[in-house]
């Protein structure tokens, strides 16, 4: 029987340090590195945004918030009042069971946004915790709220960034309903392969974050179905692993085998 995890630590608000002219009563200055010219611009909250729109964005006060390795953002059940848009490491978001086990349901990785849970009820529905080093852009969600009141294409960004989560637990049902395990591994590497070419890093080699045990919880699998499958991936001359390293040799041939379109 798998026995439950340790509850995470949440790690302290780290605000960029005050400049000349920020706010008396100590609320955090702006960031230096705006959403206009963050790299990730593409990916994250200004994407398709031009314009005044972008400027106004620019002029929220977004906190800079840094999350060690293992330590908590927020937990299931914290009050909401951010959405985090991930700038550097990777995170995974779980629910807690009752019988105690921890569910994976999802990895958030650069140039992505977490806290969306938190929308209908007021409370986070899951919780995120770092699996490496990470930083992260605090966004308050009442400030965003009243900016997109004044313009129809944030609000269609925010509406189009609500989709894009419905579609990952739908994506994530049929892995879990529909599909065999090595049907289940290949669209994970896949996926993962996919988000690293966006980000413009290999398509073909990376170096998974999360352990087999946090893969196997969020594919429905065993540990020892996930190591296996690997295995017989490595067999199969498809890809070259050395343990939380992976390199495809055939990408074309992952998937065509299994005739696979992810997400």
């Amino acid at each position: 029987m798998q026995t439950a995890a340790p509850q995470a630590s949440v790690a302290p608000l780290h605000f960029v340090p005050r400049h000349e002219g920020a706010d008396i009563d100590g609320s955090p200055a702006p960031l230096k590195t705006q959403c206009s010219t963050c790299h990730l611009k593409d990916l994250c909250l200004p994407c398709g945004l031009t314009g005044t729109d972008l400027e106004r964005l620019d002029g929220l006060k977004f906190a800079r918030r840094r999350v060690k390795e293992g330590q908590a953002l927020y937990h299931e059940g914290d009050r909401f009042q951010f959405i985090y848009a991930v700038r550097s490491g990777t995170f995974k978001s779980t629910l807690n069971l009752k019988d105690g086990r921890e569910q994976v349901t999802g990895f958030q990785m650069a140039g992505e946004l977490m806290g969306l849970d938190g929308l209908a009820s007021g409370k986070h529905a899951s919780s995120a915790v770092a699996l490496e080093d990470t930083e992260i852009c605090a966004i308050p969600y009442a400030h965003l709220s009243e900016l997109a009141a004044t313009s129809s294409d944030l609000q269609h960004v925010i509406s189009r960034l609500m989709s894009r989560e419905i579609v990952r637990e739908h994506s994530l049902m049929m892995l879990l309903g529909s599909m065999n395990a090595e049907e289940r591994l290949a669209a994970f590497l896949l996926n993962i392969s996919q988000r690293m070419k966006a980000r413009g890093y290999s398509a073909s080699e990376f170096h998974l974050r999360m352990s087999r045990a946090e893969i196997g919880s969020y594919l429905g699998m065993k540990l020892e179905t996930v190591s296996r499958t690997f295995s017989a991936f490595a067999q199969q001359r498809l890809l070259e692993v050395d343990k939380k390293h992976v390199r495809i040799t055939d990408l074309a041939g992952l998937q065509q085998a299994f005739d696979l379109r992810v997400q």
